[in-house]
This record gives C-alpha cells, sequence and structure tokens, in this order.
C-alpha cells in the first residue's frame, strides 16, 4: 500500500474514533524511530539559559529593576527556547512531525547535556526520565545540575481527539523549576496544541489557548498562543504580560510590567507595560542565536534493557529501513510482553514498581502547606488531575477529586545502582 493511500486510511481511522487518540497506531512511514519519552530531554537542550538566573545576584548600573523580577524575565526567555526545542526543533525545514513510539510502563531514558562552555561554568546537567503511567501515559521527567543546585522535575500525560482539520491535544501536568541556592521556584503550565498539516501529510505542532509561569516571588506571566489561519498570519505566535502578581493580571490586564512578543520558534520583542511591541523594537529572544548542549547518551551496549534507545532497538532500526512488516512484528512483540507482565502483576496483587518518581496525593492534609502547592495556590490553579492550567475556580474541575502528582525522588535517582547517566 502506498504511504499516500495509507495517510487516508489512518485519516478515516481517527476520524470516526470515540476514544483518545494519543495510543492509536499510526501508519509506519508517519512513525518516528524516537520513543516519546525522549521528547522530555529538550527541557535541557538550552542549558546556559536555564542556569542564567543563579547569576542575577546583584543590581546592574543603569537597571533600576528589582533582581527577582530581572530573574522572572530570564525564566520566561528559558522558557521560550524550551518551546521551540519540544514543539518545532523536529519540523525544521522541509521535515514534518512523525508520531513517536508509545512508551512502555517502567521504559526511561537517562542522558546527560555536557559542559561546553569555554570557562566550565555550567556543569554537567543529567537528564532523568521514566514512564510512570501507559493507561492513561504518563512521563516523568527530572533535568538536574548539581553544580549549580538546580532541579526541573515534572510530569506529562496527553489526550487527543480529532478536530475538522487538525488533531487536538490537552496536556495534563506540569513543571517546577526549582533555584534551591537563591531559594526561588517557578511553576509552568503546558498549553494545549494541535497538530496542523494532516490533510497534507505534513503534519505540524501549533500552540494555543494560554499557559501560565507563577514565580514563588510573585511574578506571575500569561502567555497566550496563536498560529497561522488558513489564509493569513504567521506560525507559533505568541505574546506574554508579566505581572507583579496574579491579582493584578486580574484587575488590570493593562498593569503589566513587560509585554513580550513574537515567534517563539524565532525572534520575539518587549516592551515596558502593557503596550505591545513593534515587531522592530528591542529583541528579547532571537531563537538562532540560542547556544544548545550536546546531549550525550550512552552506547547501546551499554544501556539497561529498560532504557528506550536498546528497548526500542529493533524497532528502530526497522522504521530507518523503511520495512513495515518488521516494524509491526518487533512492536508487537513488546507490546505482548508488555501485556504479559500486567496480567501478571494483575494475577498476583501486585504494581510495577516506579524507580524514580512517587505518586503523591494530594488530597491529604498533611500535604497542603507544600511548597509545590502553595505555586498553584498564588496562581488560582487547579490542582486536581484536570488539563494543564485550568483554574481553581473552573467547572472543568467539578467531577474531579483526585489530586495525583509525580514527584521526582533525588535520594532514589542517588542510591540507584543499575542505570546511570
Amino acid at each position: 500500500m502506498s504511504s499516500t493511500s495509507s495517510w487516508t486510511t489512518f485519516l478515516r481511522s481517527i476520524a470516526s474514533y470515540n476514544g483518545d487518540l494519543s495510543s492509536l497506531t499510526a501508519p509506519p512511514f508517519i512513525l518516528s524511530p524516537n520513543s516519546l519519552l525522549e521528547y522530555h530531554q529538550y527541557w535541557g537542550t538550552n542549558t546556559e539559559l536555564l542556569l542564567a538566573p543563579n547569576w542575577i545576584t546583584k543590581p546592574v548600573k543603569y537597571d533600576t529593576e528589582p533582581i527577582q523580577l530581572r530573574r522572572m524575565l530570564a525564566v520566561i526567555k528559558w522558557f521560550l527556547a524550551t518551546l521551540k526545542s519540544q514543539y518545532a526543533s523536529r519540523t525544521d525545514g522541509d521535515h514534518s512531525e512523525k508520531k513517536p513510539l508509545n512508551p512502555f510502563l517502567g521504559e526511561v531514558f537517562v542522558a546527560k547535556f555536557e559542559d561546553e562552555s569555554p570557562d566550565k561554568t555550567l556543569g554537567e546537567t543529567d537528564v532523568i526520565l521514566e514512564q510512570v503511567s501507559h493507561h492513561p501515559p504518563v512521563s516523568g521527567y527530572a533535568v538536574w545540575n548539581k553544580k549549580h543546585n538546580t532541579l526541573l522535575e515534572g510530569f506529562n500525560g496527553i489526550r487527543a481527539s480529532m478536530g475538522a482539520t487538525s488533531l487536538n491535544v490537552r496536556q495534563y501536568g506540569h513543571a517546577v523549576l526549582e533555584y534551591k541556592d537563591l531559594k526561588e521556584n517557578y511553576l509552568f503550565t503546558l498549553p494545549p496544541l494541535h497538530l496542523e498539516g494532516l490533510l497534507t501529510g505534513s503534519p505540524r505542532v501549533e500552540l494555543e489557548q494560554k499557559s501560565y509561569i507563577q514565580a514563588s516571588t510573585g511574578y506571575y506571566a500569561v502567555l497566550e498562543y496563536s498560529g497561522r489561519g488558513y489564509f493569513s498570519g504567521s506560525s507559533n505566535t505568541f505574546k506574554c504580560r508579566v505581572y507583579r502578581n496574579r491579582d493584578h493580571a486580574v484587575q488590570d490586564k493593562y498593569s503589566a510590567l513587560y509585554t513580550i512578543a513574537g515567534q517563539w520558534s524565532g525572534i520575539s520583542t518587549y516592551s515596558k507595560g502593557a503596550e505591545m511591541p513593534s515587531s522592530k523594537g528591542p529583541v528579547f529572544l532571537d531563537i538562532s542565536k540560542v547556544a544548545t548542549q550536546t546531549l550525550v547518551v550512552k552506547p547501546i551496549s551499554e544501556q539497561h534493557p529498560l532504557e528506550s534507545r536498546r528497548a526500542w532497538q529493533k524497532v528502530a532500526d526497522a522504521i530507518r529501513q523503511g520495512d513495515y512488516q518488521l516494524i509491526s512484528n518487533e512492536k508487537t512483540m513488546i507490546e505482548n510482553e508488555q501485556r504479559e507482565l500486567r496480567k501478571y502483576e494483575k494475577d498476583n496483587d501486585s504494581d510495577w514498581e516506579r524507580r524514580w518518581f512517587d505518586d503523591i496525593d494530594y488530597t491529604k492534609k498533611s500535604r497542603q502547606h507544600d511548597p509545590y502547592i502553595r505555586l498553584f495556590k498564588m496562581a488560582h490553579l487547579s490542582t486536581k488531575n484536570v488539563p494543564s492550567g485550568v483554574l481553581d475556580t473552573s467547572s472543568k474541575n467539578d467531577n474531579v477529586t483526585t489530586m495525583n502528582h509525580w514527584r521526582f525522588n533525588r535520594g532514589k535517582f542517588v542510591a540507584e545502582n543499575e542505570i546511570h547517566c
């Protein structure tokens, strides 16, 4: 069957599918040889920007802004750079988005970004990823720089559904960035997105609606995303307003301290206050000039059987070879092994033990004073298991009672004796 007819058949199948599309099998020609779990490595690609707030500790001549606000702006700059890495780096040039392999429960991916700075000021940054749930699919991730005592952690799940011309994706989970030496934390929600270009067989990701950044210092940012329309407009566009706190944003959106706008995959400019900046205004971030670090992954021969690239090696090789039958055979073998494991656990009343992430129940009173929860309360965001970025007053909370969040356990990772970066 040709790629065109396979793609048409696939579109018909998702158009008539009523369940969650994130686990649906795609035609082989649109498969990526990489596991979806690996995609969370992109949080750490721009290491220099990630660590930059650690060096904003003193007043700067001719800059009267509070140090905490300068750090907030630095965090926003890093976050925008991660959007390009996470959602657009695989579609540069003539490339289109490929469907990644669905991670299996217990799959892990570990690697490190080496310090490539001339003076070795960055230090190594570890990337620690684990698939903590398969139904529904949820990945836990941590990016840890020991030298600068900086930790990003979070979890992410997706639910997909078919729209008229695009595949719509709601993200669940969030990220928390902790600068331990600064005693500052930042909460990030994950924006909804949709996959454009399905009808032409050239899928690309476009972000939509809003996401939020809440700092423990009180500063609050609202990011709004839009994309290229059918007849006009630019892709990957956004605007971001920064406020002293969430109350200021709600009471008067024109009380913004800064407004940033442009393309999160390209150039953005800024202005002080709430006025939209000119595209010819001062540059906030030029993605093309952002330094990226090289991800170092152990050779497959040195990897544990649960590590992504070893576990999926035969499938990935078959995808690169374009051997559709071999892809199907190798994927089926892994999927059957996983079904047998789940059956064994059910028969023996046991559960797969997560390696480095803990499932924390935040309905317990003992957890209500957690600094992590404080950030949600400051931003008036729901802590329930609803789509990322839902406000605590939304009706989407009405029929949801669970508040389970996956948290990285550094003690478990340090004690690990089988798998290392």
